[in-house]
């Protein structure tokens, strides 16, 4: 049999992403925490290099590589750019948190640059192998980053807890990926699908190897009834963590439900449709009622990530073009709200306070009105309140899955929102109506300020011009 040298200018982004990362581990062996700015420098070059080469391929048609292992296509350069934007946001909000703590080490970058390896892999899947790979480099490397505070018990129990329940997850998909191969005969996704599609579609072996793979889609994404890490994680990791944990990995998690379930799965909708449906309603229901309750920002914006799955999902289980785009622009802009959140609670973590408690906010606006203007239009955002692009993003899941009928749905994901506003406006409320409980200083340095403030323009400027970023979206799933 000839040998055929793969083309390997389709993964020249992870290529780079890898070597970069090698060089990192490598540099910071010899400097010294005077000089651990080096490794932030070089994490913070090293993703928007990766950017940049992820841009130069896009356009063009589909490629596959590595004997259909690989895919490269529009979608998953529009998520990779997004993942690796995240990342470098999210790596300078951290910097100044990590300093306070003496938690600025170049560890906390090579991590997470191996993480976004993994994310980029699962992004560009081709075959369940790949898929389960990228997962895996990304899990064990969110394990890590979630204890990276040594000295606290709490990060270490919430480090404990992900690890146990990621392993029990991964081991659910791994046992769904071996029944599927053992139903086509075949991990290469393409031919999955072609294999379901000649044969009787509610064959029991397939099927159950399909509820496998959604239970261990629902765990990444965070879906009740398997969403019982996310809280614990978000409270107990350091806040520079949770920003991470709650970002990027969001948008490797819709990559992976676009690999399995349409590309692999598209002749099974109509058993995945329904168990997204029952996993959608459980987590805006439950997430908007659990988030009232809660007296920890971390804490409850971990059961807003919850209730935001549930209306991810909507786009999903519409099973059209149109519903998977307003996922995929759904995904997106939720990212760039969460990174404002925990990029606001962050800054107003400052050496030796962590403002983790809805008490920290208030009176904000008499504190620092800037702040308060930033937490007010992410707050107002995820609420899905108008102009801004919460709204547009919840309005576009909404009118995809009326348009197949589940108007049924709709109306029930309209009444969780409702509720879901509740606790985001009482935010508003503490940092405009309640007096400050500290009158210290609140500082940072000048380009987290201008970052974090292009943060908070994009939610408002999005919610304005919707049809830019909803636009790439359909034409990257089209």
């Amino acid at each position: 049999m000839d040998f055929q040298v793969p083309d390997f200018s389709l993964v020249l982004p992870e290529l780079f992403l890898l070597g970069m990362a090698c060089l990192l581990l490598l540099v910071d062996v010899f400097i010294d925490d005077a000089h651990r700015r080096v490794s932030f420098r070089i994490a913070q070059g090293t993703l928007l290099g990766t950017a940049l080469l992820t841009y130069m391929q896009m356009g063009g048609p589909e490629q596959i590589g590595f004997s259909g292992t690989f895919v490269r296509d529009d979608m998953g350069s529009v998520l990779k750019i997004a993942v690796l934007l995240a990342t470098a946001t999210g790596f300078l909000y951290a910097r100044d948190y990590l300093r306070d703590r003496n938690l600025f080490r170049g560890e906390y970058y090579v991590l997470g640059l191996f993480a976004v390896l993994g994310m980029m892999v699962m992004v560009s899947a081709g075959s369940l192998l790949t898929i389960y790979l990228g997962l895996e480099l990304l899990s064990l490397c969110l394990y890590a980053l979630v204890a990276f505070d040594r000295e606290s018990g709490t990060s270490a129990e919430s480090a404990m807890k992900y690890f146990v329940l990621g392993a029990l997850a991964s081991g659910m998909l791994l046992y769904g990926i071996s029944m599927i191969y053992g139903a086509t005969g075949s991990i290469d996704l393409e031919t999955i699908r072609a294999a379901i599609g000649e044969r009787d579609a509610g064959n029991l072996v397939l099927v159950f190897g399909l509820v496998f793979l959604v239970v261990g889609v629902a765990f990444k994404l965070g879906a009740v009834p398997f969403h019982m890490w996310i809280p614990d994680v978000y409270q107990g990791a350091p806040t520079s963590v949770t920003l991470f944990v709650g970002s990027a990995p969001k948008l490797a998690a819709f990559a992976l439900a676009m690999r399995l379930l349409v590309d692999g799965l598209e002749n099974l909708q109509a058993d995945w449709q329904q168990m997204l449906i029952v996993l959608s309603v459980l987590s805006m229901g439950l997430g908007n009622l659990l988030a009232i309750a809660q007296t920890n920002i971390k804490r409850m914006l971990a059961y807003s990530t919850i209730a935001n799955v549930g209306f991810l999902l909507l786009g999903l289980l519409a099973g059209t073009p149109e519903g998977y785009a307003a996922a995929m622009f759904y995904t997106i802009t939720y990212v760039i709200m969460v990174c404002g959140a925990f990029g606001v609670v962050i800054y107003l973590s400052q050496a030796g306070i962590e403002a983790d408690s809805l008490d920290d906010f208030k009176g904000l606006n008499k504190r620092n009105p800037w702040l308060a203007v930033l937490m007010l239009l992410v707050m107002f955002s995820t609420a899905g309140i108008p102009p801004l692009v919460g709204f547009y993003a919840k309005l576009a899941v909404l009118k995809a899955i009326i348009d197949v009928g589940l108007v049924w749905l709709a109306v029930a994901a309209v009444v969780f929102s409702i509720i879901g506003a509740f606790y985001y406006l009482r935010i508003v409320k503490l940092m405009y109506f309640d007096d400050p409980t500290s009158d210290a200083e609140i500082e940072g340095s000048l380009d987290t300020r201008v970052v974090l403030s292009a943060n908070g323009l994009a939610v408002a400027v999005l919610g304005i011009l919707p049809g830019w970023l909803l636009g790439i979206c359909a034409a990257a799933i089209g």
